[in-house]
């Protein structure tokens, strides 16, 4: 499928390519393996890898509603993907962390989000992919852009 992107701004060139990636991703996971995990679901998975945040600060940094994100959370832990347990001295936190099977299935997912990046580096080169990694991390001071 060829899409015609060279009339299209910055924001919707990247907004684009991020959704044929995420795309991409999604396919790749759903094809391979007998459990859905949305786009949501991996984000949130990838806030709490290797740590135990509580659901309070994971629904902080996301960008969807509160209600969302326990909703989410909820379906995590019904497909056995997380934890859901209590924060010691306190009675209205509780704190997340991903079981074996969560951490397996993350780590696969990172597989292969590295064979679609691959291909990337395959098709446009080495340097080229090297560059966009490298400007998508500069600081962009996008706060200042606000309005």
């Amino acid at each position: 499928m060829k899409y015609e992107m060279q009339n299209l701004d910055v924001i919707d060139l990247l907004s684009e390519r991020h959704e044929i990636l995420r795309r991409l991703a999604e396919d790749k996971w759903n094809n391979n393996n007998n459990i859905y995990i949305s786009n949501s679901e991996w984000c949130i998975l990838g806030r709490i890898y290797k740590k135990q945040p509580t659901i309070s600060d994971v629904a902080k940094g996301v960008d969807f509603s509160r209600q969302a994100t326990h909703k989410f959370i909820k379906s995590l832990e019904a497909k056995g993907l997380v934890e859901v347990s209590n924060v010691q001295h306190s009675k209205k936190h509780k704190a997340i962390r991903l079981t074996e099977f969560g951490e397996i299935c993350y780590e696969k997912n990172a597989l292969y989000k590295a064979e679609i990046e691959q291909q990337l580096v395959n098709t446009l080169g080495e340097v080229q992919v090297s560059n966009l990694k490298n400007i998508l991390n500069l600081n962009w001071n996008i706060e200042d852009l606000k309005v």
